[in-house]
């Protein structure tokens, strides 16, 4: 029978952390305790907390609002049980997760990170959709493969580890602004300490609404993805399968992000940026040449992100921009 932490950093949950809260109290399976790092909240968040009277529940306060690398990196210095997961405080674990964790590692105990299948909510709770399909196991190369190919539903919630590997990996990278692509680089470096294990059982679900990675300025976003881009370059040497995974993927995949990160660069105001459209392709060609060097990356053939770089060359072209969006929303509203 092992033992679970579930760690919930929250700021400002509002009636959304009371649904998240609720779900894990809710677990079928009983061995677990609930780690919640509260980051200064104005809310009544803190408050509210205070009033559960149930002992599984800790609560670590921090008075001095911190940002959330500074809260979500508070985690590896909490005592914590053999196994943990962490959950986004909108998110909801549906009552089977732990019980189908507990079988799931049973069966893989060779496994260093387990997932199951899940569920995307509304802001209201309403379900969209489910997430793609996954495998039953992933060697790290077929991980980054399927990152790279993007038919893995890969967020911040479900994931169980040994707390234990947690620590040794330093825990989240709270390096990358905003956390963004900072889970993905964990969930690389804990496959790639044995293999990550896959239950078909849908056992919690993912809020899509305004999250951090919706909100993130291009400045920060793009400064994320070329660290992440970086840490790939740096296993590539490391685990053989992870090399070819980029060898056959990695193209694409780097057209698709120059496009979208160079619309969100035009998007974040030139006063917020140090970084223009230009430059930031000219990075994405740079990090071509080192990760998949002599097979040719060209992203000025694309129409959307050569526009992208005409649009971001002044004022009055960004100025333009920025009316044709408003118009195209109000024509669609």
């Amino acid at each position: 029978m092992y033992s679970y932490s579930i760690i919930l950093p929250v700021r400002n949950g509002g009636n959304y952390v009371k649904q998240c809260v609720n779900s894990l109290l809710a677990q079928d399976y009983t061995n677990f305790n609930v780690l919640i790092l509260d980051n200064d909240s104005t809310d009544g968040t803190l408050e509210w907390l205070s009033h559960i009277e149930d002992n599984r529940i800790k609560v670590f306060p921090h008075s001095i609002p911190l940002n959330i690398c500074g809260n979500w990196g508070r985690i590896v210095g909490l005592e914590k049980n053999e196994y943990m997961t962490m959950i986004g405080s909108d998110d909801i674990l549906l009552p089977n997760y732990l019980s189908e964790m507990n079988r799931l590692i049973a069966e893989n105990p060779q496994a260093s990170l387990f997932q199951t299948h899940f569920e995307f909510i509304d802001a209201e709770g309403k379900v969209m959709h489910s997430c793609q399909k996954m495998r039953l196991t992933y060697s790290v190369g077929e991980y980054v493969e399927a990152q790279l190919t993007r038919t893995l539903d890969s967020m911040g919630t479900g994931y169980m580890m040994r707390s234990a590997d947690y620590n040794r990996l330093g825990g989240i990278p709270i390096d990358y602004p905003n956390l963004i692509f900072a889970d993905y680089a964990l969930w690389v470096q804990l496959t790639g300490l044995s293999c990550m294990a896959v239950s078909k059982a849908k056992t919690f679900q993912y809020r899509l609404h305004n999250s951090v990675s919706r909100v993130t300025n291009g400045e920060d976003y793009t400064k994320a993805f070329f660290m992440y881009l970086e840490f790939l370059y740096q296993l590539k040497s490391l685990y053989p399968d992870i090399q070819t995974a980029i060898e056959r993927n990695f193209k694409p995949y780097l057209l698709y992000f120059c496009q979208s990160l160079s619309h969100r660069l035009l998007n974040t105001s030139a006063k917020d940026r140090k970084t223009s459209v230009a430059d930031f392709v000219d990075n994405c060609v740079c990090y071509a040449n080192k990760l998949i060097p002599g097979q040719g990356f060209f992203p000025l053939r694309k129409s959307g992100i050569q526009l992208a770089v005409w649009l971001d060359r002044n004022n009055i072209t960004r100025l333009s921009f920025k009316i044709i969006k408003q118009m195209t929303l109000l024509f669609r509203s």
